[in-house]
Order: C-alpha cells, then structure tokens, then sequence
C-alpha cells in the first residue's frame, strides 16, 4: 500500500528512484551524465534539501536552480522536449510509490517550477 510523503526518508527514495530513471533515460539522461557531468555523491543531497524544504518548509536548501540550468542551457540547448521529459518521469516516480496530498503538492511544485525554469531559461 503506498503512502504519502512525511519525511526526509521518503524524500530521498523519490529522489534517488528518479534520478535512477534520469541516468538511463534516452531523452534527457546526456544532459545529466555527458553535459553536466554530474557527480551525484554531491547532487544526490541537495537535491534532498531542494524537495525537502519545497515540501516541509525547512530552510536547507540554499541554491539557484535558474543559474544551473541557464548555465547548463549554455552548454547544451534545452528545449521543451527535455522539460516534458524531466516532468514526465518525476510524475511516474512519485505515483510508483506515495499516493496523498503531499505526494500530489510535490508533483504540483513540480510541474510549477520546472515551467518557470523552461520559461526563462528558453527566454532570448
């Protein structure tokens, strides 16, 4: 039976399912390994911090996704492909394993910041 996300706990299995997906996906999966190179051992927790205080409010999160992806944008041309891609596979990641009104809020923010993102990072 699934439940709703309460904690940092639930937190990181979303997060770290998702990015599991991320890695191997054939749409976006490059920007991530090959573009960005990202080294997860440092991205996996602030990606906890990023959802845990969208989520609970916590204050543990100290960053600006605008400048990594506009940066990243830089590198490699986004489009609106991979922010359908990216919303896509967080939608599915959440519905496999929390079901309730956090779980529904957290794809909600989700979906709201990832059409800022693509807003101004594809803006001229």
């Amino acid at each position: 039976m699934k439940t709703d996300i309460r904690n940092r706990k639930d937190i990181e299995k979303l997060v770290n399912s998702f990015y599991d997906k991320i890695k191997s996906d054939s749409i976006i999966g490059y920007m991530f390994n090959d573009v960005a190179q990202v080294n997860w051992e440092l991205h996996l927790p602030i990606m906890y911090n990023f959802w845990e205080n969208i989520l609970f409010y916590t204050g543990n999160y100290n960053g600006s996704p605008m400048v990594v992806h506009k940066e990243l944008h830089e590198k490699s041309p986004l489009n609106p492909k991979h922010f359908k891609q990216w919303n896509k596979l967080f939608e599915e990641t959440v519905n496999t394993f929390f079901e309730g009104p956090k779980a529904e809020e957290i794809k909600n923010r989700a979906m709201n910041i990832s059409a800022v993102l693509m807003s101004k990072t594809l803006a001229p």
